[in-house]
């Protein structure tokens, strides 16, 4: 029983956790692959933002190098400006291309057909250039390049290559901002998960202080209900034990009460043989008149210890009544006791079944006692039924004794008539043996009945101790779960 409360109260709280316990790992993972997802994001559009700057630089530095590297070699005819001019250049054009990679909107408008425009010219124009400074016409490379037209188009190319690194930088800068709010947002969201699992927990922990109060409050009370129980077994257990103490006198005095029919009964049949001898000696005249009136003397006198052995026996028999009705008291207050105890476990709830099933064992073991205590009530109504009679048989053949005692002394001529009256005593005689007998088969089904109510008090007994048992259990079930909590 410890073990299963202990294993219900676990698993309570197990289940009230589950659910915050889930929630919780579910946000924070969440949580985690979003933050990690914004880091990654932001670390891209970083990088991505960098490279659009450094292209922008690059870009603009290039165009001058080779603006510049075009001009030196006009001006010095040397060849190795064309040839830095000429590394260079593919350089610009990679940058571009690049950069039109990245952010392709930005070169979809007017300033990128311009520079593409200009450009083209430029190129050509410095091409030309070139090849007459290589022909030693330095004068007309110099009037191409420093010409009206070449920085018509140079002014135009560098106008619209402004347009396109500002439109680069801004991007950079609109790209790095829109990632920032992202950012602040992830960052709320964070702060708002955080509340709602604060929240959360709070009212879980709530719910588990309340839970925890209930248990203590539930355990308190099983502690209290089996102390009571336990009281109340403590008083049934001695209450049951008297009774088996009052069973056991009563079976001993049953035992006597036995030994004292058959005794009656032989004394019946010693006085039915004398009664017998008595007629026939009345037979034999008047010769044995004397032998005759002693022998009525003498079944006077054992027909009077016969009478005082019936009062006796009355007298027994009475007490037997008592203690049968004692024992029916005391099956009906087991029956009580039992019936309380079915009640304070039905208040129990789960934990009380078990004792439950006790107490009904109990109530039918009670049931039994006061069954048996009614039996034997009516055996012994049958018994002074029997004794009354017998009494009245007994008290008739005392007077037919002294009338035939008179008879004889009269006249010896009353034989016949004490003939007759020996043969009336001597019939009563027989029905006072075969009640006797009777008496004495009762008063045995008496003595097995009061060992039957014995075994029932010893069985109560042990299952009183069994409850007891059962309420010590729970009452240690009950601490247990106080130290639980």
């Amino acid at each position: 029983m410890k073990s299963k409360i202990l294993s219900s109260g676990s698993l309570s709280r197990l289940q009230l956790l589950t659910v915050p316990l889930a929630l919780t790992l579910t946000l924070i993972g969440g949580i985690g692959w979003y933050v990690w997802d914004s880091y990654q994001a932001f670390k891209r559009i970083q990088t991505q933002d960098m490279r659009i700057q450094q292209l922008s630089a690059e870009i603009t530095y290039l165009d001058e190098v080779l603006t510049m590297s075009a001009h030196m070699a006009v001006a010095t005819g040397d060849s190795q400006w064309i040839e830095r001019y000429q590394k260079y250049d593919p350089q610009v054009i990679a940058a571009l291309a690049e950069a039109t990679k990245l952010i392709p909107t930005v070169f979809e408008g007017k300033a990128s057909e311009q520079i593409n425009a200009s450009a083209q010219k430029l190129l050509a124009m410095e091409e030309e250039a070139f090849q007459l400074v290589q022909r030693g016409q330095r004068q007309l490379a110099s009037e191409l390049l420093f010409g009206q037209e070449y920085e018509t188009q140079k002014q135009i190319y560098t106008a619209a290559m402004g347009q396109v690194t500002s439109a680069m930088q801004q991007y950079a800068e609109n790209s790095l901002k829109t990632q920032t709010q992202k950012a602040s947002i992830a960052i709320l969201i964070v702060i708002a998960t955080l509340i709602i699992l604060i929240l959360v927990w709070i009212f879980v922990l709530r719910m588990l202080v309340n839970s925890i109060q209930s248990i203590r409050e539930v355990s308190s009370t099983i502690s209290a209900v089996t102390n009571q129980i336990t009281s109340a077994i403590q008083e049934q257990e001695e209450l049951a034990v008297e009774q088996a103490s009052a069973v056991s006198q009563t079976t001993a005095t049953m035992n006597e009460l036995g030994s004292s029919a058959r005794q009656s009964a032989e004394q019946v049949e010693v006085a039915l043989i004398e009664a017998k001898q008595a007629l026939n000696l009345a037979d034999n005249g008047t010769q044995v008149v004397s032998q005759t009136l002693n022998s009525m003397d003498t079944l006077k006198n054992k027909v009077g210890a016969i009478a005082d052995r019936i009062s006796c026996l009355s007298e027994q028999t009475r007490q037997i009544g008592t203690i049968s009705s004692l024992a029916r008291d005391l099956a009906n207050q087991t029956n009580m006791l039992s019936l309380n105890a079915a009640v304070e476990a039905v208040r129990a709830g789960e934990a009380g079944r078990g004792f439950s099933v006790v107490a009904s064992e109990i109530r039918k073991l009670a049931d039994q006692s006061k069954g048996s205590a009614q039996k034997i009530a009516n055996l012994v109504n049958d018994i002074q039924l029997a004794i009354t009679s017998t009494a009245m048989v007994t008290d008739e053949g005392t007077k037919t004794v002294s009338e035939g005692m008179n008879l004889s002394n009269r006249s010896a001529q009353t034989f016949n008539n004490v003939a007759n009256a020996v043969n009336t005593i001597t019939l009563n005689s027989q029905q006072i043996s075969l009640t006797a007998q009777q008496q004495a088969v009762a008063i045995q089904q008496v003595f097995e009945a009061m060992n039957s109510l014995n075994q029932g008090a010893s069985r109560t007994t042990n299952v009183i101790s069994q409850t007891k048992t059962a309420a010590q259990q729970l009452n240690e079930a009950a601490s247990s779960l106080k130290e639980l909590v």
